[in-house]
């Protein structure tokens, strides 16, 4: 079979603008809220910004989209930028900021998705082919901003959920959880990667992602179906 280069490329450009926007406006939204609550360390690092290229990373912004895109053929596109410098000490209440600090990103990607739902609304306004592509893009934005929104509140440091939880728990109970950072990206990398393989070797469905994430997404796409008006 040729390969469709056209066709590939047209797929290509309805995912990588609502991956920029949804990743670059994350980092944006920690540091910005880190600077107006007493630590300007991103914002001195010019990471208080909107400009995707201060927040890409050459593995998480790049080479795992590329992967998963191509290894989906086309079907999907995930990433994450560099993360946003913050020094928690400098917080004017560093307990409480940080979960503030944390919150920031999943709440901006939610409010990103509602906006695109939203925005489905007024897609009669332009000529159908822009409008057809328009609305991939916006039905990518709601998908992708969803999935980064709950994968990031999950309870496991150094994800965002992880550090809301560090700062709402009981001290007996945040400081081993404080304490898991250190392997926290081990933790997720054998969930997505290393526990489905083996499961697929035994039989059983250990699909991390689907339960934590995509079960969570699909729940709550029919609410932004009723912001579309796509009901």
């Amino acid at each position: 079979m040729d390969f469709d280069v056209a066709a590939f490329a047209y797929t290509a450009s309805t995912w990588i603008l609502p991956v920029l926007i949804a990743i670059t406006f994350h980092e944006a939204a920690h540091g910005y809220v880190a600077w107006r609550l007493g630590d300007d360390t991103a914002y001195r690092q010019g990471r208080v910004t909107f400009n995707p290229l201060r927040h890409v990373e050459l593995f998480g912004t790049i080479l795992v989209p590329a992967l998963l895109f191509l290894g989906s053929g086309g079907r999907f596109l995930l990433g994450w930028a560099k993360p946003v410098p913050v020094a928690f000490g400098r917080l004017r209440e560093p307990r409480r900021d940080m979960v503030l600090v944390a919150a920031a990103g999943p709440g901006t990607n939610l409010a990103l998705a509602v906006a695109s739902a939203i925005l489905f609304n007024i897609l009669d306004w332009f000529p159908q082919l822009f409008a057809v592509w328009l609305a991939e893009n916006l039905t990518h934005s709601v998908l992708i901003n969803l999935i980064l929104a709950v994968f990031n509140m999950l309870p496991l440091p150094p994800l965002d959920g992880g550090r809301v939880a560090v700062g709402l728990l009981p001290r007996p109970l945040a400081m081993p959880l404080a304490r898991l950072e250190r392997y926290g990206m081990l933790i997720l990398i054998a969930l997505i990667f290393v526990l489905p393989f083996l499961g697929g070797q035994l039989g059983l469905d250990l699909n991390f992602f689907h339960y934590l994430i995509w079960t969570p997404v699909q729940w709550m796409l029919p609410l932004f179906e009723q912001l579309a008006n796509l009901g």
